[in-house]
């Protein structure tokens, strides 16, 4: 943890060189995502509900997850650029240190300036808070750190997998934005909605559901207790994407420099 906090203060020191482009880039990404929310907001105007979640709490959805993102793309950003080190043979230098592979690919790169959308998301579930009739217990509180925890376990398992499979293609796979950017976007809305198969898919192969649709509903007085519990079992994805991870790295050939 001693290195790794080095490596924070490091990328943070670097971006702090230019604050006023940091600051900037803070505000772009506030808005980027801002257009999503005017999506959602002019969409419930047309209609009240939708498959029986109301307006609030589909803010208090899609609060969540884009903070479960934007937190996995801050500390978790150097695997989406693990495709450059592969091909650049800038690896070997990492696989000759007397240090983690991991540890020095999350140290590569950190995305402080999505701050921006970390900052309207934490607006968005505020405001569901505040209009919606969620009675808040302890419980319910802790929910929300453990949907956190594991959304941001689960975004950055996505990484690693992404990461993963460079060794083998020795290229970025941009069909797996599907998974990682289009989780995001339709993350904004409850997994139930798309139907009893995508429900499925995203409990028991890609747990998108554990970290948002089952403790969501905890919340809202419509789920089980134990619901609560089971973003912290989203956390086990890490294990398979950890497991492709040092298969890939025992297969790596060097690609030159």
């Amino acid at each position: 943890m001693k290195l790794y906090w080095k490596y924070f203060l490091i990328q943070l020191k670097s971006k702090m060189e230019y604050k006023a482009s940091f600051v900037l880039t803070c505000i772009g990404q506030f808005f980027v995502s801002f257009q999503v929310f005017l999506g959602v907001y002019f969409m419930f105007r047309r209609f009240y509900a939708i498959e029986g979640f109301t307006y609030q709490e589909v803010l208090l959805c899609f609060g969540i997850t884009l903070m479960e993102f934007s937190l996995a793309e801050i500390f978790a950003r150097g695997f989406d650029l693990f495709p450059v080190l592969i091909r650049k043979g800038e690896f070997d230098r990492i696989m000759v240190r007397p240090r983690n592979e991991i540890l020095q690919v999350l140290g590569s790169r950190m995305e402080f300036t999505r701050a921006g959308r970390i900052l309207q998301a934490v607006f968005m579930f505020a405001y569901g808070v505040y209009v919606s009739d969620i009675s808040w217990t302890f419980p319910k509180i802790l929910t929300v750190i453990f949907m956190l925890a594991g959304g941001m376990a689960v975004f950055s398992g996505l990484f690693l997998l992404y990461a993963a499979l460079c060794f083998f293609t020795l290229d970025g796979l941009e069909i797996f934005n599907i998974f990682t950017d289009g989780a995001k976007e339709f993350g904004k809305y409850p997994v139930s909605i798309y139907g009893k198969r995508v429900l499925q898919l995203c409990t028991f192969v890609i747990p998108y559901a554990l970290i948002q649709y089952y403790p969501l509903t905890f919340l809202l007085d419509r789920g089980k207790y134990w619901y609560s519990l089971l973003p912290l079992a989203a956390c086990l994805f890490l294990l398979p994407c950890f497991a492709l991870w040092k298969c890939g790295v025992r297969h790596y050939t060097s690609c030159g420099s």
